[in-house]
């Protein structure tokens, strides 16, 4: 599809420049808009992002930097909170170092349990999340033309908007409507957002979930 496009393009210049009538700067005009139209023909193509995905069986998996807030059921001098150390592994009373990395909230708890069996009787366990990065793999990266590119750890429901939020919006340079999302979860699919709709002209249609582990890159506009 792109190369017969581009043959088009090209014979087109060339039957311009054979035109004397047309000078070097409406020919330089004239190619321009005959690319940037075959840019906006080939573009087309991409699939357009889902506006909504399924996320409703979304666990989030614990990652280094997260904080756990641990409480032990009738046992408060075994409860406390701890950060999940760079190499994944937390330290609590009673329990030896234990990775959680990679891990929901919900099996650490299980965990734990078990470990605290062999001083505890029939202890119960409740971990949750306060503080809140995420694997490497689940976070959402932001690159390019946005205010504050950055990595964002992924929440449940998240949309696009979500994500202009946090990095500050688009820059003065940014072609909002070619912004791409690479869906990491699907083998690196691409699907076309159109940024510039959303933020610019409060179309909520442009508005759309994310995924774990998606990439948002926001070209620079050519003019």
């Amino acid at each position: 599809m792109e190369l017969p496009l581009k043959r088009f393009v090209s014979s087109m210049i060339r039957a311009l420049s054979a035109n004397h009538l047309i000078d070097g700067k409406r020919l330089l005009i004239a190619s321009a808009a005959l690319w940037l139209s075959a840019c906006s023909l080939m573009q087309s193509n991409n699939t357009p992002a889902p506006a909504q995905v399924a996320t409703d069986d979304y666990s989030y998996v614990i990652g280094a930097g997260d904080n756990l807030n641990i409480m032990v059921w009738r046992n408060p001098e075994l409860s406390m909170s701890v950060p999940v150390r760079p190499d994944g592994k937390i330290a609590a009373p009673l329990v030896d170092e234990m990775l959680v990395h990679g891990k929901t909230s919900v099996q650490v708890a299980r965990e734990i349990e078990k470990a605290l069996g062999k001083y505890v009787r029939d202890p119960v366990v409740t971990v949750i999340v306060t503080s809140f990065v995420g694997p490497y793999s689940e976070q959402i990266r932001v690159v390019g033309e946005a205010a504050k590119p950055q990595f964002l750890p992924y929440k449940q429901k998240m949309t696009v908007l979500d994500v202009m939020i946090a990095v500050g919006g688009l820059t003065d340079f940014a072609a909002g409507n070619s912004a791409t999302i690479l869906r990491t979860a699907e083998g690196n699919k691409q699907y076309s957002v159109r940024l510039k709709d959303l933020i610019k002209r409060g179309d909520v249609s442009a508005n759309v979930e994310m995924r774990p582990g998606d990439i948002l890159i926001i070209p620079q506009s050519l003019f």
